[in-house]
């Protein structure tokens, strides 16, 4: 498959512009699709100049079917990797008729474009939330998926639902399910990383916010749980791995039928200190914390076994925390207020 043109759905934001640049530099063509709400267009020219290649983009809603004809009708496209999606967590609490209405009606638009026009390999951008409260560690592929604590992985679960049965039915349709831990890190360069509008969801972008001068002070969500020193772990896999991973995924598509599912994380959980510990060594900067109440929703250990990844996509995480973190640092400290110009 490389050198064919790949679909990518959100590939401004910030686990697609990394995918973007590890699939030109494996040797696919890249067609970017991405609305904005949650990304920025100078994270595509920052794209181009890290590969030297101008990559096609296209400003549009997933949710406007004759857009999505159009970019299909323009380019002759092999595959289709889908990130597009709204994806904060207490967003979605607030408001879950946009999260399915974007997440699950989005995907069914897409999906009836790619039929319509005879396209028939599908990479999703799926995560670890399907699974909801771990019943044993590390998780498996073949851990209870479907009791999810929020819309927002209500709607993932949905739509790996939608593509299981899809698969079932149109037997063309190759399809892998991409479960990802926590990403984290930046591309090398310190050009590209995780930008959040307003207030960050996730543990890194917050602490290098911290350490950038942006933010006071980190909140610790809870300090008792049973782990090594009271606060949450989380296996965190680095941004490029993960971008990495969906290289591995791309080209196993010419190999299955039906419907695969893979962990993409590292098998390593780190708590919330260990992280900020490991961050203040990487930026030589204080990160000031308090510790408040636990957030509802909130397990104590949540970590992968990505080992069938491994097996069957011949991917492995590759980086390990310290290098996330200098990467992380590298990227706000030359960015410190994201894409934005200072």
């Amino acid at each position: 498959m490389p050198g064919k043109q790949v679909l990518v759905t959100g590939g401004a934001g910030y686990i697609g512009s990394h995918t973007v640049v590890e699939m030109v530099t494996a040797g696919f063509s890249p067609v970017v699709l991405d609305n904005l709400s949650n990304a920025c267009p100078e994270s595509l020219k920052r794209v181009e100049a890290i590969t030297g290649t101008s990559i096609p983009f296209y400003s549009a809603d997933l949710l406007d079917k004759p857009a999505l004809q159009a970019i299909f009708d323009k380019h002759d496209i092999e595959a289709v990797v889908h990130f597009a999606g709204l994806k904060a967590v207490g967003e979605s609490v607030a408001k879950p008729l946009s999260y399915y209405k974007v997440n699950v009606g989005g995907t069914t638009n897409l999906l009836e474009v790619m039929l319509e026009k005879g396209v028939y390999n599908f990479v999703f951008s799926s995560s670890a939330t399907v699974y909801g409260e771990p019943q044993f560690l590390p998780i498996t592929e073949s851990h209870p998926a479907g009791a999810c604590i929020n819309p927002y992985g209500r709607t993932k679960y949905v739509i790996e639902e939608i593509l299981k049965d899809l698969s079932i039915a149109e037997k063309n349709l190759r399809v892998v399910l991409l479960r990802y831990f926590n990403p984290i890190g930046a591309h090398k360069s310190g050009t590209i990383g995780e930008d959040p509008s307003g207030i960050p969801n996730n543990l890194l972008p917050y602490v290098s916010q911290v350490a950038v001068g942006r933010r006071s002070e980190l909140s610790v969500y809870g300090s008792d749980y049973d782990t090594v020193d009271g606060t949450g772990v989380r296996d965190y896999v680095h941004v490029v791995d993960l971008a990495l991973g969906h290289i591995a995924a791309l080209k196993k598509l010419e190999d299955i039928s039906g419907c695969k599912v893979y962990n993409l994380g590292t098998g390593t959980g780190y708590s919330v200190l260990q992280v900020v510990e490991a961050f203040e060594k990487a930026s030589g900067k204080k990160v000031p914390y308090k510790i408040v109440d636990r957030r509802a929703g909130d397990s104590a250990s949540v970590y992968a076994d990505p080992s069938l990844a491994e097996k069957e996509l011949g991917w492995k995480a590759e980086r390990g925390l310290t290098e996330m973190c200098e990467d992380c640092w590298r990227w706000q400290s030359q960015n410190p207020q994201g894409f934005k110009k200072d």
